[in-house]
């Protein structure tokens, strides 16, 4: 077991690193090509864009307070270190990235895409850790504790959209929005897969003449459980078992192929799994989002 400290350090590190993919992604493709940027960095790029003096990172912290204020009941002592922690890194990493290089602007297409992969990444980095980069990710954060079921990457998208279209219009330019749409589109997009897993998993119910048959074969070849639930055809009135199996994406070919070759007439139906928890899949962790 690892001991307490070197996990604390790791876990430090691993949000430093998240906070360093964010603060890049801002001030290396966003802000050069003054595509809209969501959230309170987004509120903190508009003031910059009417008040040059007024750094981004110090409008991200001012206007954090408030979230962290009420986030300290809701969320506990150590997700409020961390968040703290996020926040305030990220926004030296914004103001020290901005003074020290001058990057110059890309197309928009290829800084939207490389920015919302980067934010994505970086984000997805800081909240596995348990904290957050301030902010509306915080908002979202203490949302989820409403609606548990809404997908981080989606709480964002909705929360993110209003600053775009703000910034947008700081900008003067309806391209900044669209592009910055499609960067929040794509950010929140690699968050999720960051969060919930690359491999999408799947559930399939069988229905079948060979039942133990096809248990066998999934069990022995794909090595994945099945859980018989009893079923009654609502036309014949025919008592039936039906087959329910939760897979990984890259096993749908072989799932159908071993089906369909112990019994050509088998009724399959494979569904999309949001998330599956337990032996073979993730497993639950303390808070989870």
């Amino acid at each position: 077991m690892e001991h307490p400290a070197l996990s604390a350090v790791r876990r430090f590190l691993l949000i430093t690193l998240g906070s360093l993919l964010f603060a890049l992604a801002f001030a290396w493709c966003f802000d050069p090509a003054q595509i809209g940027f969501g959230g309170v960095t987004g509120i903190g790029q508009i003031v910059n864009r009417y008040c040059p003096a007024v750094p981004i990172g110090g409008v991200v912290v001012a206007l954090n307070i408030p979230l962290f204020a009420l986030s300290w009941r809701l969320l506990g002592n150590r997700m409020l270190v961390s968040s703290v922690y996020a926040t305030v890194c990220s926004s030296l990493l914004i103001d020290v990235l901005e003074r020290t290089f001058r990057f110059s602007p890309m197309d928009k297409v290829p800084a939207c895409a490389a920015g919302g992969v980067l934010v994505g990444a970086g984000l997805g980095l800081v909240i596995l850790q348990g904290a957050t980069t301030g902010g509306t990710d915080l908002l979202a954060r203490l949302l989820k504790l409403k609606v548990a079921w809404l997908p981080m990457g989606k709480l964002l998208l909705c929360i993110d959209l209003v600053v775009i279209l703000a910034g947008a219009l700081a900008f003067g330019s309806v391209e900044s929005g669209i592009y910055g749409l499609m960067g929040l589109f794509l950010s929140t997009t690699v968050m999720d897969k960051m969060l919930y897993g690359l491999d999408t998993a799947k559930v399939a119910y069988i229905i079948s003449a060979k039942p133990e048959e096809v248990i066998a074969g999934i069990v022995e070849k794909l090595q994945r459980g099945v859980t018989l639930l009893n079923g009654k055809g609502g036309w014949s009135g025919q008592e039936r078992e039906v087959l329910l199996c939760a897979f990984k994406q890259r096993q749908i070919v072989e799932l159908k192929a071993l089906v369909k070759g112990i019994d050509p007439g088998a009724f399959l139906i494979v569904c999309n799994a949001q998330e599956v928890l337990g032996d073979g899949f993730r497993a639950y962790r303390e808070n989870d989002i």
